[in-house]
């Protein structure tokens, strides 16, 4: 196949090197459900049957929704906007809180996240979510900004979280495909279980992974973390900056308030463990690695301006612009999503530029679709992913098996990129979610 029949570009030896940069922008804390359960030719609600029943820990059905608990301001109370007794269903959140309001957090933990799949029937989320039936809640996200470019462009409705859990371990997974060991994590952070019975939860698996929240003896880690037998040493697995950096590949990880973290005044809400990188020994303090790839969202705006934006770049908005429910809301993070999209769009890098928006996951919340076995790792529930390029489908549902080392097998195959090792080799890479035919804007 002649490389001339790929439209606007000649150079291309294969379709996808019609993209020179990949912009992936990751939120926080959405099932797909969550968000667009309600969207026209997606596997939403409407195909919910038997995953809407909800048990308790004994197997219990419930009759009805538990009060949803607001612990948005400790110590946690039931939420007075949120009828209580609602019947076993989701139920549409926007209704009694509007999105650029806070609402609750359900509980998004490692085992907590087996336990509520409960081996693919999904009905012990509200008996594992601690935050009664707001579990069951979602938005309709076709109102929303992402909802807006997913109906333009393509929406990913199977698309799940590399991982079981929460955000430390699917921002691992984002950037090197693995779970990383500490074997001589102390014996206080380890979990124990007694079959399938959680006797001590913890960050760290009874044979040393970690799975929740930890950090390691690199900065920036909460002012709080003093005491070094809580971290973890220097990640040594590989990672994709490492195997973009061996092909001589630009890239960047942009953080908002970064800087400022670095300085020791970092936001209140600032999320250490949502800046992966920072935990390899590769980027560790004093690199030149971390001084070259790490910046903050402040450059990411002055590169896209000049020109510069890297062949890959990875965003992580700041804690009040992250979405995250519990401290922040819904609207401003997908304000701040829109506002980027459409600044990239405006760009000279845009023509050959695709855009992912994806969640780094499901926040705790029900979805109805089981996630696929694969290991003991996951992958862990469904989360929104909507793809954004002058190439990329338009007005288009993806249904294709995807999961976050999707982008990894992406940016591996349009780079020519060894894998990090058997999940992002055996993933499909999105190219689905694109039509190279097209001609791009001038």
């Amino acid at each position: 196949m002649g490389c001339a029949r790929w439209a606007g570009d000649a150079r291309a030896e294969h379709p996808i090197e019609l993209i020179d940069h990949v912009v992936v922008i990751y939120q926080e804390n959405w099932a797909f459900d969550g968000l667009f359960g309600t969207f026209p030719g997606a596997n939403g609600l409407a195909n919910a049957l038997h995953t809407v029943r909800q048990v308790d820990k004994d197997g219990q059905l419930y009759a009805a929704l538990p009060a949803a608990i607001d612990n948005s301001k400790p110590p946690g109370a039931p939420d007075p906007r949120i009828p209580v007794n609602l019947p076993v269903a989701p139920f549409d959140l926007g209704h009694y809180v509007a999105p650029d309001q806070l609402a609750g957090n359900p509980v998004h933990r490692y085992y907590q996240h087996i336990f509520q799949i409960d081996g693919g029937k999904m009905d012990k989320f509200i008996a594992w979510g601690g935050t009664g039936g707001l579990v069951m809640s979602h938005y309709d996200g076709t109102k929303l900004p992402l909802g807006r470019f997913a109906r333009e462009y393509v929406l990913c409705d199977n698309f799940f979280q590399a991982a079981f859990g929460g955000s430390f371990l699917n921002h691992v997974w984002l950037v090197a495909a693995a779970t990383p060991p500490w074997p001589e994590a102390p014996a206080v952070l380890r979990a124990q279980l007694e079959g399938e019975r959680l006797v001590k939860d913890g960050d760290v698996t009874s044979d040393g992974y970690i799975v929740n929240t930890a950090y390691t003896i690199n900065t920036p880690h909460p002012p709080a973390v003093t005491d070094r037998a809580r971290l973890a040493p220097s990640f040594s697995l590989p990672t994709i900056g490492d195997r973009l950096r061996e092909r001589g590949v630009s890239w960047r990880w942009y953080a908002g308030g970064w800087n400022e973290a670095l300085a020791g005044r970092a936001h209140r809400i600032f999320q250490f463990h949502h800046q992966p990188f920072a935990y390899f020994a590769n980027y560790a303090d004093g690199t030149a690695a971390k001084a070259e790839h790490l910046k903050d969202e402040d450059d990411f705006w002055r590169d896209v301006a000049a020109g510069t934006l890297p062949a890959v770049s990875f965003v992580k908005p700041n804690g009040p612009l992250n979405e995250h429910p519990g401290y922040t809301d819904l609207s401003s993070g997908q304000q701040h999503v829109d506002r980027m999209v459409r600044t990239i769009m405006t760009s000279p890098a845009w023509r050959r530029t695709a855009i992912i928006v994806t969640y780094d996951e499901f926040g705790g919340r029900w979805d109805h679709v089981p996630p696929p076995v694969v290991d003991r790792w996951g992958p862990g529930s469904r989360v929104p992913a909507v793809v954004i390029s002058p190439y990329a489908r338009r007005r288009f549902v993806d249904h294709t098996l995807y999961d976050t080392t999707s982008i990894l097998k992406f940016i591996e195959t349009r780079w020519r990129l060894a894998p990090l090792g058997s999940r992002d080799a055996a993933a499909n890479d999105l190219t689905a979610a694109f039509d190279f035919t097209q001609t791009p804007p001038r």
